[in-house]
C-alpha cells in the first residue's frame, strides 16, 4: 500500500511539473502561429492593393483578400467552428490587420522599414 501511494504521489508531481509547461508551449505556439496568420494577412492586403491599384487609405475586406490566402485563416485561440470576422479585424490597406481574440499579444511587429531611418537606396 504504501508503494502504491509513493507511485501515486510520483506521478502527481512529474504531472504538476509538466502540465504548465504544456499550457504554456500551447499559448506560445497559438500566438506565433496568429502572428504568422496575421502577416499572411496583411501581404494579402497589400498585394490587394497593388492588383487592383488601390491607395494605402483603400478599406479592404475579407471578401477582397480571400482569393490571395491559401485557406481558411482563423485565431488558433479561437477554437472549432470560428470565422475570419470573429478572429481578425480588416481597415485599410495602411493600417495592420488585428487579432480580435488576444490584441495584447497577438501583435504583429512594426515593419523595419517604417522606424523613421530613411531608406538610402544603393543606385
Amino acid at each position: 500500500m504504501v508503494e502504491l501511494m509513493i507511485a501515486v504521489a510520483v506521478i502527481g508531481l512529474l504531472a504538476a511539473i509538466a502540465i504548465p509547461s504544456f499550457v504554456r508551449a500551447r499559448t506560445t505556439s497559438q500566438a506565433s502561429a496568429c502572428i504568422n496568420n496575421l502577416r499572411q494577412i496583411d501581404d494579402a492586403s497589400q498585394e490587394w492593393a497593388l492588383d487592383n491599384h488601390k491607395a494605402a487609405e483603400a478599406s479592404v475586406m475579407f471578401t477582397d483578400i480571400q482569393s490571395y490566402l491559401k485557406n481558411a485563416i482563423i485565431c488558433p485561440a479561437t477554437g472549432p467552428g470560428a470565422t475570419f470576422a470573429v478572429s481578425y479585424t480588416l481597415t485599410t490597406v495602411s493600417n495592420k490587420p488585428a487579432c480580435n481574440v488576444v490584441p495584447a499579444t497577438h501583435v504583429l511587429p512594426p515593419d523595419p522599414s517604417q522606424s523613421g531611418s530613411p531608406h538610402v537606396s544603393p543606385f
